[in-house]
């Protein structure tokens, strides 16, 4: 890349949670000719991590503090242009997301953020990819733990079958975290909004259409105990399939034929049967707006897990693969999957379209499709495992098309 704008990375929403933990991962693993910023509403908020910051890396008490404000759609163009990347961590992004996009997609400036929202994703398909495909500006949504391990795994696994058979392949989720008051407040706005996200979900099928001589697609799964996962394994329908398919669209690598289903694994049947409920009633819950404001207010925006809370906290996503009469496990790990990993999983998803050499992309694309094996490097030099457990490997790919 060609960097002739004045920061590499601009950080928006570094007063939050998450975003303070992004912010806090770039202080101490950045490049030291790395130009970055931070973004905000409120200076006094943003001296303040400025300051936090310093006490990791004192040169950040030089960091620059930008005016950024999603009601003045001329400070979001204005830092837009001024960066090669923007990071973003606002959210619910259904309620404060699109103006950044926006910014981004008009002046030709990629985009990171941490949505698990579909509707958000393909309202923003809907509306900016065009524009960013015609600027060049890539807009990779979904940066965190939704979806980079799902999505990553999924091509990694990919990589060590063969290329011309069908591919069939399941992923199965375990961890442990805690969570967040925005990703709560994200998480119920999502819940709440079940016939709009069908709605606009058929609108960019429709828009999008499909591969003309290739299949690629997420199936539901059945819950059942499954051997490879070792696990009672229960159907997810989060966003983590819906990007690892449209992954699988875009590049041929994925084969002629590609299935994929996306579950949590629980070790004890009563649990797993207790999730189900309680996802349930939460999700029955969202539907009456008095009581989704009581539920949101059980945590505040900006707080989240301690320290010591998020050093306890782990995932796996275990992969298993099948084309023809080749069968491979895999399995990506790592730490606290919610904030630790996911601050990371942004960070360095910025960093790679900032300073990598990538293949040419443009408009709404996923981290696969943009960044494949080089954010793969990234995130296992940052000690994020990806393993082959069980089988042969596979050639591993060329450059993807």
């Amino acid at each position: 890349m060609a960097h002739d704008r004045t920061y590499d990375l601009v950080v928006v929403g570094a007063t939050g949670f998450t975003g303070g933990l992004t912010a806090e991962y770039l202080a101490a693993n950045a490049p030291a000719d790395c130009r970055w910023a931070l973004a905000g509403r409120d200076r006094g908020k943003l001296e303040a991590v400025r300051a936090r910051l310093a006490e990791i890396d004192p040169s950040c008490a030089r960091l620059p503090l930008l005016h950024a404000d999603i009601g003045d759609p001329d400070s979001l163009r204005e830092l837009a242009r001024s960066t090669e990347v923007v990071i973003t961590t606002v959210g619910p992004y259904l309620r404060y997301g699109e103006p950044l996009v926006a910014a981004c997609a008009e002046t030709g400036t990629d985009y990171v953020d941490l949505t698990g929202e579909p509707e958000f994703v393909d309202r923003m398909y809907l509306a900016y990819h065009d524009q960013a495909v015609s600027t060049g500006a890539r807009l990779v949504h979904a940066c965190g733990f939704d979806s980079v391990p799902h999505d990553l795994g999924a091509y990694y696994t990919v990589s060590q079958l063969p290329g011309d058979r069908p591919i069939r392949m399941e992923g199965f989720l375990r961890g442990s975290g805690n969570f967040s008051g925005g990703t709560f407040a994200s998480a119920l706005e999502a819940m709440s909004r079940a016939r709009q996200m069908n709605a606009v979900s058929r609108q960019r099928r429709d828009r999008e259409g499909r591969p003309g001589d290739r299949v690629a697609r997420s199936v539901p799964g059945k819950p059942r105990h499954h051997r490879i996962a070792r696990s009672w394994v229960l159907p997810m329908p989060t966003i983590d399939p819906l990007v690892v398919a449209r992954s699988a669209r875009a590049v041929e690598r994925y084969g002629p034929d590609f299935r994929y289903s996306h579950y949590a694994a629980v070790k004890r049947l009563p649990v797993a049967v207790g999730g189900v409920l309680g996802v349930g009633a939460l999700a029955a819950l969202a539907q009456i707006p008095p009581v989704r404001t009581r539920l949101a207010a059980l945590r505040k925006p900006g707080e989240g897990p301690s320290e010591r809370q998020r050093a306890q906290s782990w995932f796996t996503v275990r992969f298993h693969g099948v084309a023809g009469d080749r069968e491979v496990v895999t399995e990506v790990s790592g730490g606290d999957p919610g904030y630790g990993e996911t601050s990371k999983m942004l960070a360095e998803s910025a960093l790679c379209l900032a300073f990598d050499d990538l293949p040419e992309t443009a408009g709404q694309v996923t981290t696969a499709t943009a960044m494949a094996e080089p954010l793969i490097a990234r995130l296992r030099d940052a000690g994020i495992s990806f393993s082959v457990l069980d089988g042969q490997p596979a050639h591993p790919p060329g450059p993807h098309r």
